[in-house]
């Protein structure tokens, strides 16, 4: 998979007034280069519908778009992959369904859970939540920075960090060692979702170097 820095998720509810796919573009123009459609609440065709409006937009800039849980969804619009939880299908079964040239994501929370992620060929991993965050309901206790540097000194895959990241703590994620950002309601719910991107892309050159 190409590389990436920035990675925005879908978040509707922290923005309520405005369109899916304006907010979207917007991430995208200040440097997002994952979106990733999650959508845990409609049907399967609402979802469907959302997936086909933003696989139109990430092949229009050239950003790579993820799929959260539907893997059917994810197939039928050609998405580029998949990210999947803990509970869900093993990443060796979603592997014979979407085939070797799609990405497979996978969200951990400890250490034995990324080990085996690496194992089970993931390409990439979500590692978090790394702070308190509202932006999911089923969300377990925050793992902290620390495990950022577990995953520094033993995994070789990509990862993200993600969960309750804002531009105000993201510094103390870079200096644990993460090269990639995820973001939900501060990006998502900004009144100006482009600068936003754009500040935490500037925070990542700042620390890291891809």
């Amino acid at each position: 998979m190409k590389d990436f820095k920035l990675y925005t998720i879908t978040g509707e509810e922290f923005h309520p007034n405005r369109d899916l796919v304006t907010v979207m573009e917007q991430a995208i123009l200040g440097g997002s280069d994952i979106i990733q459609l999650r959508d845990k609440t409609n049907s399967k065709k609402v979802v469907f519908e959302k997936a086909k409006q933003l696989r139109e937009l990430t092949k229009k800039y050239g950003v790579t778009f993820i799929v959260n849980d539907h893997i059917d969804v994810a197939l039928a619009v050609d998405a580029d992959g998949i990210h999947i939880g803990q509970d869900d299908l093993p990443i060796e079964e979603a592997r014979k369904i979407v085939g070797e040239n799609k990405i497979i994501g996978l969200s951990t929370h400890a250490i034995e859970e990324a080990r085996e992620a690496e194992r089970a060929g993931a390409d990439y991993i979500g590692v978090g939540p790394i702070f308190h965050t509202k932006s999911k309901v089923d969300v377990v206790d925050p793992v902290t920075t620390d495990y950022i540097r577990q995953v520094v000194q033993e995994i070789t895959i990509p990862f993200v960090a993600i969960g309750g990241i804002k531009l105000h703590n993201v510094d103390q994620v870079l200096e644990a060692g993460a090269a990639r950002i995820c973001a939900i309601s501060e990006i998502v719910g900004a009144e100006d979702v482009q600068s936003v991107c754009q500040q935490f892309i500037e925070k990542i050159n700042q620390k890291v170097k891809l």
